[in-house]
């Protein structure tokens, strides 16, 4: 008799360790992350959460600014963010060749241009979760981006090829 409770014990402890094992796996791969926090995320993987979407529309803004969690640190609203309109491999590309390194800023710039979807903030000083923007659509945009090895960390900024001042034509 003891020995069947054991066995029932340790089969019913198996299964738990299993059921709490493959829940952890499971919100994993769903990408849930119950914490507004996101101590795995890469820098890499921050800068694709927010700003790289080739779905992306202006007046997705509220939707996904809220859903990826973008805001500063302290909770306010961000007064811009901008959603490059390209799947990740080409974004990625401009740190793999695909752009020009300045030296003087560290920044790099695409070669090609995109399209982007840039999210501005309607009300200054609001918080979390009242924020609220209004999307525009802009074409024909050189990227500028921090790399690190050969990857996107940080969106700078965009610019019409026609701005661009480092002295050389795309």
């Amino acid at each position: 008799m003891c020995f069947l409770l054991q066995e029932t014990m340790k089969t019913l402890f198996v299964c738990m360790m299993l059921v709490l094992l493959f829940a952890s796996g499971f919100s994993k791969v769903n990408n849930f992350q119950p914490s507004e926090h996101r101590p795995e995320e890469t820098p890499y993987e921050k800068f694709r959460r927010q700003h790289v979407d080739a779905k992306m529309t202006e007046k997705l803004c509220n939707t996904e600014i809220s859903n990826r969690n973008i805001y500063k640190i302290d909770n306010s609203c961000k007064e811009t963010n901008t959603f490059i309109l390209s799947i990740p491999a080409k974004v990625k590309s401009i740190c793999r060749g695909d752009g020009r390194y300045d030296e003087n800023s560290g920044m790099t710039y695409s070669t090609a241009t995109f399209c982007i979807i840039k999210c501005k903030l309607k009300h200054q000083g609001a918080r979390k979760p009242s924020c609220q923007f209004e999307g525009r659509l802009l074409t024909n945009r050189i990227i500028v981006v921090k790399c690190e090895g050969k990857l996107p960390v940080h969106f700078n900024r965009d610019l019409l090829p026609s701005e661009r001042n480092d002295g050389e034509q795309l």
